[in-house]
């Protein structure tokens, strides 16, 4: 079995194993995208050696190709449409649930997944929690839209930044062959009018502002040698 090092941040082991144990045998797990969830990739692997039964849907080819190595057996939402649980990161989560996504730029993947799943548990360390979302809104755009969409973004107070990839030059290229916008709006008084009016400019494919699915979030928070859970 493969097995990656990690990060020994305070908390985020804590959290990714909190959220593997809450996943129940013969469940369709949606598998989002960061270090977080790989964590949680790595307690399902061990279940999984134990016993455990279940299948992942992915959210991008990293995830793809870490649970293969994993052991863990892979699925799509043409075979499940609808899925028990999802697990997943943020990049921030208020006191409501509602979250901002997208550092991996998989947020788009990661959202279809999200609506598939009949529970969203996100996972984070305590410095992912704040009182008002103020982090950058990555939004995901096709090439052919991208100066339309930063002029609308600008018009609305926020300043764009085209997300460049490491390791190569030019943009980010998601694994939908689009770039990735990062926009700062400073601390966003109404994030579900923000992502309504992101979502809805042309060439825009989403926005890693997730508003529509408190009701069935659970953010697991890692602490040190525990976790605190924030239900519904």
């Amino acid at each position: 079995m493969f097995m990656e090092k990690q990060s020994p941040t305070p908390g985020k082991r804590e959290a990714g194993y909190c959220a593997a144990e809450m996943v129940k045998d013969g469940t369709i797990v949606g598998l989002g995208t960061g270090s977080t969830v790989l964590l949680a990739m790595e307690r399902l692997s061990a279940r999984i050696m134990e016993g455990l039964s279940i299948q992942g849907v992915p959210t991008s080819y990293e995830t793809e190709i870490r649970a293969r190595r994993f052991g863990i057996p892979l699925t799509t939402l043409d075979e499940y449409p609808e899925i028990g649980v999802a697990i997943d990161g943020a990049d921030q989560v208020d006191n409501k649930r509602r979250l901002i996504k997208g550092r991996g730029a998989a947020h788009t993947r990661e959202k279809c997944v999200a609506a598939a799943a009949a529970e969203l548990v996100i996972v984070v360390t305590g410095n992912k929690v704040v009182t008002k979302l103020d982090a950058p809104v990555p939004i995901e755009v096709i090439p052919f839209a991208l100066s339309p969409v930063e002029r609308a973004v600008q018009r609305l107070g926020g300043v764009t930044v085209l997300r460049e990839g490491g390791g190569k030059d030019g943009p980010v290229i998601t694994d939908n062959g689009n770039f990735v916008l990062d926009c700062r709006f400073g601390a966003i008084g109404d994030p579900e009018d923000l992502e309504q009016y992101l979502t809805a400019l042309p060439g825009v494919l989403s926005c890693g502002l997730f508003t529509g699915f408190r009701k069935k979030t659970t953010v697991v928070v890692g602490e040190v040698d525990k976790c605190h859970i924030m239900y519904p």
